[in-house]
């Protein structure tokens, strides 16, 4: 394993970071002395992209490991082949979260192995599965009621579907012949650096932000949670805990070496450091120069706000309704604060889907096109629908509209926890145009957003800055203009396309000893703000009108949303509503 004295200092070192996101991967290869960013990658996920076993109106959403191999493989050999592979000296993997699999005691996914190879629940069970509910609303119940530590107090105090406990519960229910061939879970993050290094299951290092925002481990009671409270949990587990870890490690860690096979699958050297995974908002937000009290808002299909502050100010304060507070899991010797909304673009994305239904319908009835040109034709209309929708919706005026919406359809993740909640529009009139709806879903997730803001302050954890990354924040202007009159608050946001790709990159120049810490490595490498967005005072005072409304509608679509509950707070208050209409993306 290198160190800092193994590096010639003199020399070129680079290093990639891999960015695991929904659809895709991308590989992004870095100067890790400079910060110039020299050649990325990216590959869409081929079983994802036809979604095979995936069931959306159950909200199962499993990816197949071959998946995340294969686009592994293309992606870091295509970025490796600008320079030297010995100047090639670290690589570090962020992914989506919590998105675990059953592996055997290999590690190998279980989707991997005989007899598995077309089985969901050998899968992957990606971060936004919801199948979990009822499980996620027993390990709250059990939690408070259980007679001994409520391990669920630094999650913010609601254990959620999308995490990590409740999804396999879930999964060694429904399936007793996963349950009996799982040796141990892993998180996604975790499996692709095992896969890298080829090391021992046993003595694997584990991320600390997956374990600690995900899998209720905490430094205070020694790791993860007694194993009298996990066969609390469900008794087929009994075996589990001896099987996963009590010690964590932080991302700038390094992991092991580069395996001779992977080495020579990618055409690279086993000099090469492989760094401690993480999740991709945590490397996003090292990406977006994070500094204490800034919440760092990475914006995609969803949103997750990272906030740090230093462990000693922050104290035994619990702030409630989060996803987690974390010594460690963003910037070492600090203390992580991960929140989050389940659907940001995917808000969006649903609507345009829904307005795209002629096209899905009537085009394979066209005797005109062929086959071919049709599909073309599909995804020219689609990808114009939402930039035609966004210019549309940027001229209405919200004085004039009575258009309100939640942006619940995929959950709600932040502020309290609760997955079955539904989405709902209110105020539709004869008159009202799809432009309306779609400023109507902007706002609502820019609300959501404010939510999540105040929530910290109320907990004392105050935000000085606002900084936005991923494709959102780079590609719509009308979005972000709207976060920022909804904030009252300037947003930054940062110039790299690929934040957190770059953001892993700092963490393997560290782990491979180029530089110190990470505070190090984002002063060298972080490539700056493009931009910031101003809120405009004329429609601050119109937007805080809205909100209230906002916060009024979701309390009434909560008070009477059916259907289980992840143990959120019951709403405070509720008040009559216009009809509205419930949408489950």
């Amino acid at each position: 394993m290198q160190d800092s004295q193994s590096i010639d200092l003199g020399a070129d070192a680079y290093v990639i970071g891999v960015d695991y996101g929904t659809d895709s991967v991308r590989a992004l290869l870095v100067n890790a002395r400079t910060g110039a960013e020299v050649a990325q990658a990216v590959h869409y996920y081929a079983r994802w992209k036809k979604l095979l076993y995936c069931k959306p109106a159950r909200n199962q959403f499993r990816q197949h490991p071959l998946d995340y191999i294969e686009g592994l493989e293309t992606t870091i050999r295509q970025v490796a082949q600008q320079v030297p592979a010995e100047q090639i000296v670290g690589i570090a993997v962020d992914t989506t979260g919590s998105t675990p699999c059953a592996v055997d005691e290999h590690g190998t996914a279980l989707a991997m192995t005989p007899g598995f190879e077309e089985n969901p629940n050998a899968m992957f069970v990606l971060w936004k599965d919801h199948t979990a509910l009822a499980e996620a609303a027993e390990i709250n119940h059990k939690a408070r009621t259980w007679g001994g530590e409520d391990y669920t107090k630094y999650e913010g105090g609601i254990y959620s579907s999308e995490w990590f406990w409740a999804k396999i519960m879930h999964v060694v229910r429904e399936d007793e012949a996963v349950a009996q061939a799982a040796y141990s879970w892993m998180e996604h993050c975790d499996w692709v650096t095992l896969q890298l290094t080829g090391g021992n299951l046993h003595d694997f290092k584990r991320s600390r932000c997956a374990a600690g925002h995900k899998a209720l481990w905490h430094e205070s009671w020694g790791g993860l949670p007694l194993e009298q409270f996990i066969v609390h949990l469900e008794p087929k587990l009994t075996l589990l805990r001896g099987h996963l870890y009590q010690a964590t490690f932080t991302a700038d860690q390094p992991a092991g070496n580069l395996s001779a096979e992977w080495a020579e699958r990618l055409g690279l050297t086993t000099n090469t450091v492989v760094a401690v995974g993480s999740f991709d908002a945590h490397a996003g937000a090292v990406a977006g120069e994070i500094e204490a009290y800034s919440m760092v808002k990475v914006m995609g299909t969803s949103t997750c706000d990272i906030v740090v502050a230093p462990s000693a100010e922050v104290g035994n304060k619990l702030v409630q309704g989060i996803c987690g507070q974390v010594d460690g899991s963003v910037i070492p010797g600090m203390l992580g604060l991960e929140a989050g909304q389940s659907a940001f673009g995917d808000l969006l994305a649903w609507f345009r889907q829904i307005i795209e239904w002629p096209l899905l319908t009537l085009l394979p009835q066209s005797k005109v096109l062929t086959p071919e040109q049709q599909e073309a034709l599909r995804e020219e209309m689609s990808d114009r629908l939402l930039i035609e929708l966004t210019k549309a919706a940027a001229e209405v005026d919200p004085e004039e509209s009575s258009v309100l919406a939640l942006d619940w359809v995929n959950g709600r993740r932040t502020p309290d926890a609760n997955q079955a909640l539904k989405g709902a529009i209110m105020g539709l009139t004869m008159g009202t145009s799809a432009p309306q709806i779609f400023r109507a879903l902007v706002e609502a997730i820019c609300y959501g957003s404010k939510q999540i803001v105040e929530r910290f302050e109320q907990e004392g954890i105050p935000i000085k800055q606002v900084i936005g990354i991923g494709g959102v924040a780079k590609k719509s202007q009308f979005v972000m203009q709207t976060l920022a009159d909804v904030l009252d608050r300037p947003i930054k946001i940062a110039t790299s396309e690929q934040a957190p790709a770059l953001g892993s990159a700092m963490y393997a120049a560290v782990a491979a000893g180029v530089h110190p810490d990470v505070l190090t490595a984002q002063r060298v490498m972080g490539s700056g703000f493009a931009e910031t967005y101003e809120p405009n005072p004329a429609r601050v005072a119109d937007y805080q009108r809205r909100y209230a409304e906002y916060k009024t509608f979701g309390q009434f679509v909560e008070s009477v949303t059916l259907g289980g509950k992840d143990d959120a707070p019951e709403p405070t208050e509720s008040r009559d509503a216009a009809p509205v209409i419930t949408a489950n993306a």
